[in-house]
């Protein structure tokens, strides 16, 4: 992980704002969904992509009866009611 040497505190209620800077490098406007993960000791922030509830692709994903699919998968699922 590359430090950009920014520090900031979680404030009580679990809050931590991000800098302008990195809000503005990685085009995350107010409102942008965020994911979150560990690795080991360390939390890894993300935007949050949605994913395939199928193959777990997140390329040309679409909502199928609220649920995430993406065009590969939602292909297959019409041609196998086919059959």
């Amino acid at each position: 992980m590359k430090s950009t040497g920014i520090v900031r505190k979680v404030d009580q209620l679990g809050r931590v704002v991000l800098p302008k800077e990195l809000r503005k490098r990685f085009d995350m406007p107010g409102g942008t969904p965020l994911e979150m993960g560990v690795n080991g000791d360390e939390i890894i922030l993300g935007k949050y992509k949605p994913a395939c509830v199928f193959c777990g692709g997140t390329k040309d994903v679409v909502k199928y009866k609220d649920k995430n699919v993406c065009h590969k998968c939602l292909d297959n699922l019409k041609t196998s009611r086919l059959r």
